[in-house]
């Protein structure tokens, strides 16, 4: 991950590079993930949540952090006690900002978002335009000027190229404030979709942002056990639904693993369609039947008789599989196989001079 923030960073250069760790660092853990990637080299940090900004700071107390999720009503003081920067979307969100700042006699520093496309969060285009003749006298100094990019891992959609001309426009009304347009798929897209900052996700921990662009370098490896072998007769069905008729004498492999961990049920197989993959004793194997809470099960036929034996491990992510491999299998992007992954697995960090759990 470290080496992928490394990648993003040089491609970028002269824009300055981010890191996004939303959602407990897209599931890996934002307690090893933001000081890995502080040593990397990372200054700037974007978080979704006030909590999610409290637990940063107190791991790097000298980074940047934007809240991109903005001003929670009635939080300002600990947002700035913390020197957190929400990400301010809305005329209210930038009156309470400034008065806050107003108040205290302190120019506390927060991004502005302006929505060019999107519409989820930001300022219209209209409320942009009246604030770029006033925000001098806001009580604060705009740290950044932002927008989200909608279909940027879309190659050529329309939109993309509308909402980089929209802001290029509105930037350029904000004198000497950074702006910052490009998620990970915009970085991607050329120097015209940087600006002064990027903020790469998705690409940072090992997933595809543009179809067709490969991955950096994969993060995530999943292992679990093998706790049953056994076999059935062509004919019978495997797990809940009878949702998969075998179709041979078969032996298969129950793994320790379900959609409490984060192996979607709509991962499973059935007899219209193969669910996802995992490698066994070094080779692929198809997931037979549906996935249930806390199991699963491998159809090890193809593989030598005595190749698989209760305690070998399974691995879902990782030699070759990819977590978008698993998303399109069940029917989703990697984003989310990334943040479903449960909290009963036992996490074993590697790398960067650290190694623990």
């Amino acid at each position: 991950m470290a080496d992928n923030w490394r990648t993003l960073s040089a491609l970028a250069a002269p824009a300055e590079c981010a890191a996004v760790v939303k959602a407990d660092a897209y599931g890996l853990g934002i307690q090893r993930v933001g000081p890995a990637l502080w040593r990397a080299g990372a200054r700037t940090f974007f978080v979704a949540h006030f909590r999610e900004a409290v637990t940063l700071r107190a791991l790097l107390p000298d980074a940047v952090i934007y809240v991109l999720n903005g001003l929670l009503p009635d939080l300002g003081a600990e947002y700035a006690a913390l020197r957190l920067r929400p990400v301010l979307g809305s005329t209210p969100e930038i009156s309470e900002w400034s008065a806050l700042c107003r108040d205290s006699g302190a120019g506390h520093p927060a991004a502005i978002h302006v929505d060019t496309g999107m519409h989820r969060l930001g300022l219209s285009l209209e409320e942009a335009v009246q604030l770029s003749g006033t925000w001098r006298m806001l009580g604060f100094p705009p740290s950044l000027i932002m927008t989200h990019l909608a279909c940027a891992d879309m190659p050529g959609h329309v939109l993309t190229a509308r909402q980089r001309l929209v802001f290029a426009d509105v930037a350029r009304r904000f004198p000497g404030i950074p702006a910052s347009l490009a998620n990970s798929a915009g970085t991607l897209l050329g120097r015209d979709f940087r600006f002064d900052l990027v903020r790469p996700g998705i690409f940072l921990y090992g997933g595809v942002a543009i179809a067709g662009v490969p991955p950096l370098r994969p993060v995530v490896r999943l292992e679990v056990k093998v706790i049953q072998v056994s076999t059935a007769p062509a004919g019978e069905t495997v797990g809940y639904g009878a949702a998969q008729r075998l179709k041979r004498p078969s032996r298969l492999a129950t793994v320790s693993i379900g959609y409490a961990d984060g192996l979607f049920r709509a991962a499973g197989s059935s007899d219209a369609a193969k669910g996802v993959e995992a490698v066994v004793a070094g080779r692929r194997c198809h997931l037979v039947g549906r996935v249930s809470m806390d199991l699963a099960t491998l159809d090890i036929t193809d593989l030598p008789e005595h190749a698989v034996e209760r305690g070998d491990t399974a691995v879902f992510l990782g030699d070759g599989i990819s977590v978008d491999d698993v998303a399109a299998r069940a029917g989703t992007i990697g984003y989310e196989v990334l943040t479903s992954l449960g909290r009963r697995y036992a996490r074993r960090y590697v790398g960067d001079g650290y190694v623990g759990d």
